[in-house]
């Protein structure tokens, strides 16, 4: 499948939609939390085990994203967007397969493995293709789009539970939401397929840098150089301070103010869930698109030094103030998304768009590191603080102050970064070398156009 490149007139702004019907469609990956009930009842399966695809999900989209992220970078987003399509979608067809046979197997395989490689091709496929349209504004581009991840599960949340309560929550209604959610999907998604272009040149418009401005560095190289994995330490620190939130939001903000006159309610609880989603959709653009105007470096010393410090103060506070646990909260979800959506311009601006997706795809392994690193810290302490007899915030204190220590590391490896060194780069056009490269790269494409 050849790179769909734009016509003449072809407005760079519908490209941005594209990513958002992809992005959209695999950040239902969030809501999974929706079906483990219905699942735990009808397969008589344990909380741990109804969690397996999802955790093999996330673990997947880490390991496609990074080892697919150059053919992504060679066959064009199309491509991509097409595999995405057929694998989330197959997953879960296969998943309504496991549920009406009662094999949960073949939902563990399905959703999780099938339906993880589609979540890695898809989250990585507009990444490369969005920085050549908007050179000038790379950091408001991915932003619109992994902001739709973000803001996934918010449609698919209500959306899942009222097809369960429609199909019912037997394994024969799983089957039937899981049906309908495949086809779905791969409707939605074909927007994506359809509508997504390359840019014709260079210069998308005349007003912007051309794309092959600056420093040009392949993903190969590019994992040989420090700047590379100071970017890795920085997302990981980051993702992991926000996730270890995320994931114990509800029991968290319970636990720290159960022994004050005003307890928070479960449903309250599930509200400072909600809120925490939408800030976190809500930094994935905001925070991207400011990066543009006061740069990269710049907003995550934002994130990670004014992050500790939201830390500090849910420490020092106690459950003395809901009203700023719940801002506090709200501002670090606002920077780990923003962390997630401003790190490919990051990586633009330190290896060039040459192949920052492939680049992109390998810097994911850091989510699916801090994925498992998050929550463990903060399970894990909070399990033994329990054991030692406390409660309320003292179950939290030594989780918080770890995450202040994870930020203050991500803070100095963000200070460290410096721009790549001239040996990493891909020669320059007009050289020799260069020469012979664009020679090759004419003939790669020549050859797929054919």
């Amino acid at each position: 499948m050849s790179p769909p490149v734009a016509p003449p007139g072809w407005s760079r702004w519908l490209v941005p939609p594209a990513a958002l019907a992809v992005h959209l469609s695999i950040g239902q990956a969030y809501a999974w939390s929706v079906f483990k009930p219905p699942l735990e009842s009808a397969l008589d399966l344990s909380g741990t085990q109804s969690a397996l695809p999802f955790q093999l999900g996330i673990v997947m989209l880490g390991l496609s994203a990074a080892f697919g992220g150059t053919l992504v970078e060679r066959r064009g987003p199309r491509w991509a967007m097409t595999v995405a399509l057929i694998c989330f979608s197959s997953g879960f067809l296969l998943s309504a397969l496991g549920a009406a046979t009662e094999q949960y197997w073949l939902i563990v395989f399905g959703y999780g493995f099938v339906g993880g490689i589609g979540l890695g091709i898809g989250y990585i496929s507009p990444v490369s293709t969005l920085i050549k349209w908007f050179p000038d504004r790379p950091g408001m581009a991915t932003g619109i789009a992994i902001m739709g991840f973000g803001g996934g599960a918010l449609i698919a949340s209500p959306w899942s539970a009222q097809m369960l309560e429609s199909f019912g929550t037997d394994n024969v209604g799983i089957a039937y939401a899981f049906l309908v959610h495949g086809l779905t999907y791969a409707v939605f998604m074909s927007l994506g397929v359809l509508l997504v272009r390359v840019p014709p040149t260079a210069r998308p418009t005349a007003d912007a840098p051309a794309v092959t401005t600056g420093p040009q560095v392949s993903a190969r190289s590019a994992v040989r150089t420090p700047q590379f994995w100071l970017l890795w330490l920085v997302l990981c620190m980051n993702v992991t301070a926000g996730i270890g939130i995320l994931e114990k939001a509800a029991p968290m903000i319970t636990d720290f103010f159960a022994d004050t006159s005003a307890p928070v309610s479960a449903t309250a609880a599930a509200g400072f869930v909600a809120l925490l989603s939408a800030a976190n959709m809500a930094g994935r653009i905001g925070w991207s698109t400011t990066s543009d105007l006061i740069g990269r470096k710049n907003i995550y010393r934002v994130y990670l030094g004014v992050g500790a410090l939201m830390y500090a103060l849910i420490w020092s506070l106690g459950d003395s103030s809901k009203p700023l646990f719940v801002l506090a909260a709200l501002v670090i979800l606002s920077f780990y998304g923003g962390g997630f959506a401003t790190v490919p311009a990051y990586l633009k601006d330190l290896f060039g768009t040459y192949q920052v997706g492939a680049i992109h795809g390998r810097l994911l392994t850091a989510w699916s590191t801090a994925g498992v690193l998050g929550p463990l810290i903060v399970n894990w302490v909070a399990d033994r603080q329990e054991e030692a007899g406390k409660h309320g915030p003292s179950l939290y204190g030594v989780s918080l102050v770890v995450m202040i220590g994870l930020l203050v590391v991500g803070f100095v490896a963000n200070e460290l970064v410096r721009p790549v060194h001239p040996r990493h780069h891909e020669p320059a056009a007009g050289t020799p070398a260069g020469t012979r490269k664009e020679a090759a790269d004419d003939r790669r494409q020549q050859s797929e156009s054919a």
